[in-house]
C-alpha cells in the first residue's frame, strides 16, 4: 500500500489548490480523482470563461452561517493572494466590473497552469479513485477506493465537491463519507438554478428577454430583490435575477417544504408606479387596443401575451400585476442546470482559520464540501482556490 504525508480527496478547483499548497512544502501528496480526468466541472464554470473570483471578497457575499468561517480563510488566503498564485504559475488575467477571469476566456487555461504545477511538486494523481471511506490507520488514515485500492496518509483533505453538474461525475458522494466520519451534513440543495413555473405566460412569453426585478415570496414573506435579465422558458422562468434568487426558493421547497413558493417579478423596473398608471391611462384615454397599451414599454410580444390582465378597467390593479406578478414555482430545474450546491458539511463542526475537522483530527475539508455558498460572479471559485490552499498548507 502505498503512503503519502496527505491524501486529497477529489481533484476539482479546491482539491488541486489542495494538492498544490500541500506540495508545496515537499512531502508527497496524492490526488484521488473519482472521473478520468481533473478539474472537469472547473472547465465548465462560466460558461467556459472561468470567473476565477471577485474583487470584492467581502463575507457578506456568502450564506449567513458561513461568513465567520469564510473571513477567517480569505485573511489568510484572500484575493491578493489567490491573484498572485496564478500570475505566478503564468496566468494572465483581466477584470470585468470586479469579476476577474483569464485573460484567454478558457477555463482551460486555468486548469493547464494547475496541471503544470502539479507536475513539477511531489504529487501523484490516481484516475477512477472513486473514495468510498476513509477510515484510521496506525499512521493517521486509510483511504479506501470502491475497486479495493487503498492508500495511507498522515492527513487527508476532503474536496469532493457538491452535486451540480452530474454529467461530470458529481454526485455528492463525499457527503457520506463526512458523515461516516461522524459529522452533521446540512441537507444540499441546487441554487443559482431556473425555476419551473406553471403559467401560461411562459409559455406565450417563450424565448422573451427583458429587464426586471425578482424576489421571493414564501408563504408571504418576501425576500432579497435581484436585478437583472428575466428569461421566460418553456418550462418557466431563468435569467440571472432568477438565478440569484433561486437559493431562497430553493431551500423553501427542499428543506423547509413549504408550499406557498412564489417568485414576485416586476416587469417594469424602470418606471413608477404612478408614472405607469399615468401613462396607461392617458393611452386608454386616446382610444388604445388593450394588447396595445404596453407598446414601447415592453417588447411586443408582451401585449398579447397579457391581453387578459390588461383589459381590466381597473387601471391599479393593472399596475400591480406588472409591478409585482407573481409567479407559483413548482420545482427547480435541478442538479443538471444548477451552478452551485448550497448545503454540506456544517461549519461549526471545522475550526476556523484551518479548515481541520472538530470530530477527526487530521481530516480537512475544503470547498463545496462545506455549508458555504457564495453570490454569483467570482465567490464560490474564490472560496474554492482559499479554502483547498488553506486546507492543504495546515499541519
Amino acid at each position: 500500500m502505498e503512503r503519502f504525508t496527505t491524501a486529497v480527496i477529489g481533484g476539482g478547483a479546491a482539491g488541486l489548490l489542495a494538492a498544490i499548497s500541500a506540495g508545496r512544502r515537499g512531502a508527497p501528496v496524492v490526488i484521488c480523482e473519482k472521473t478520468p480526468q481533473l478539474g472537469k466541472k472547473l472547465l465548465a464554470t462560466g460558461n467556459g470563461r472561468c470567473n476565477l473570483l471577485n474583487a470584492d471578497l467581502s463575507e457578506l457575499h456568502y450564506n449567513a452561517a458561513a461568513r465567520r468561517l469564510v473571513s477567517s480563510i480569505f485573511e489568510i488566503f484572500g484575493r491578493d493572494q489567490i491573484l498572485s498564485l496564478f500570475r505566478g504559475l503564468g496566468l494572465e488575467v483581466y477584470s470585468d466590473e470586479g469579476r476577474i477571469f483569464p485573460r484567454t476566456n478558457q477555463a482551460s487555461s486555468v486548469l493547464k497552469v494547475l496541471e503544470l504545477e502539479l507536475k513539477r511538486l511531489p504529487v501523484v494523481v490516481k484516475y477512477n479513485f472513486d473514495c468510498a471511506s476513509i477510515s484510521p490507520s496506525k499512521n493517521g488514515f486509510i483511504v479506501a477506493a470502491r475497486s479495493g485500492e487503498k492508500v495511507e496518509c498522515r492527513r487527508a483533505v476532503i474536496a469532493g465537491g457538491g452535486r451540480t453538474y452530474p454529467a461530470f461525475g458529481a454526485d455528492g458522494g463525499a457527503y457520506e463519507i463526512a458523515r461516516k466520519l461522524g459529522h452533521s451534513v446540512v441537507e444540499p440543495v441546487p441554487v443559482a438554478v431556473p425555476l419551473v413555473v406553471k403559467d401560461n405566460l411562459c409559455h406565450l412569453l417563450q424565448g422573451q428577454r427583458i429587464f426586471a426585478v425578482a424576489r421571493s415570496m414564501i408563504n408571504g414573506q418576501p425576500g432579497i430583490e435581484y436585478s437583472g435579465e428575466l428569461l421566460f422558458t418553456k418550462y418557466g422562468l431563468s435569467g440571472t435575477c432568477i438565478l440569484d434568487a433561486s437559493e431562497e426558493v430553493s431551500i423553501a421547497l427542499t428543506r423547509k417544504h413549504r408550499t406557498q413558493v412564489f417568485i414576485a417579478v416586476d416587469l417594469v423596473p424602470f418606471i413608477s408606479r404612478d408614472k405607469l398608471a399615468g401613462e396607461l391611462q392617458r393611452r386608454r384615454d386616446i382610444g388604445m387596443l388593450p394588447d396595445d397599451l404596453l407598446a414601447g414599454i415592453l417588447p411586443n410580444k408582451f401585449g398579447p401575451a397579457l391581453q387578459g390582465i390588461l383589459e381590466n378597467s381597473d387601471t391599479a390593479a393593472v399596475v400591480e400585476s406588472l409591478k409585482n406578478h407573481l409567479f407559483r414555482v413548482a420545482d427547480t430545474r435541478g442538479w443538471n442546470e444548477a451552478e452551485f450546491t448550497a448545503g454540506g458539511v456544517s461549519v461549526e463542526e471545522v475550526v476556523t482559520g484551518t479548515l481541520e475537522s472538530k470530530l477527526k483530527k487530521g481530516v480537512y475539508f475544503a470547498g463545496e464540501m462545506l455549508d458555504v455558498n457564495g453570490e454569483r460572479g467570482g465567490y464560490n471559485l474564490a472560496w474554492a482556490w482559499a479554502s483547498g490552499w488553506v486546507a492543504g498548507a495546515a499541519d
